[in-house]
């Protein structure tokens, strides 16, 4: 994989996905803002008190790691819907192995527009193309149906169950372990942008 990825946008034919900038506090504020009910019940770092503070040191770390090649997160911004639709974020499991994950979540307002599977699939592509990934993990709450659909439109294998694995409000929740390997990836490219996801 590479060490050097970079900061340019990547786009799909809705989205442009690039690198946080200080400007992007703001916008990210008011997405959690409206979206941190719905986001609470996966993700332990949504509360009802998320504020600028928070966004501005993810903005703050989110730079170190890009350029130290920990972890590549992506600011969703689209055509049809307007301000901060949500967060994209691949990052490297073992190197050795060529192993990586991949984390999002979308504005509640945006959600069921398919931005999530549209964003999700031009990260994978940079995971493979770019990062020169063999496998892609996803690791999802049990009982989040939106990202299970996700994972099951762009082709992952559900591998298994994480039991008890992330400590979310109080809550230990079992994950579900899901997989695309870089053949699959090869595979499923064509139909992604037969199905309007990626540009040809």
């Amino acid at each position: 994989m590479l060490r050097s990825v970079p900061t340019r946008a990547r786009v799909t034919p809705r989205l442009e996905l690039r690198p946080f900038r200080r400007r992007d506090i703001d916008p990210m504020v008011e997405a959690v803002e409206e979206s941190w009910q719905d986001l609470a019940a996966w993700l332990p770092w949504a509360h009802a008190g998320y504020g600028r503070p928070e966004a501005a040191r993810f903005v703050r770390d989110s730079a170190a790691a890009w350029s130290e090649g920990r972890a590549y997160d992506l600011a969703i911004r689209g055509s049809d819907l307007p301000g901060h639709l949500g967060n994209i974020s691949i990052w490297p499991l073992s190197r050795r192995e060529r192993s990586g994950e991949v984390g999002y979540w979308v504005r509640s307002s945006a959600a069921g527009h398919g931005i999530g599977t549209e964003a999700a699939a031009r990260i994978l592509q940079m995971g493979f193309e770019e990062l020169r990934m063999h496998r892609i993990t996803l690791r999802i709450a049990a009982g989040n149906r939106a990202s299970e659909r996700i994972a099951e439109k762009l082709g992952f294998v559900r591998e298994g169950l994480l039991r008890r694995e992330v400590h979310v409000h109080g809550v230990w929740m079992d994950h579900g372990l899901w997989a695309l390997l870089e053949d699959e990836y090869r595979t499923e490219h064509t139909r992604w942008v037969d199905r309007g996801w990626l540009e040809p």
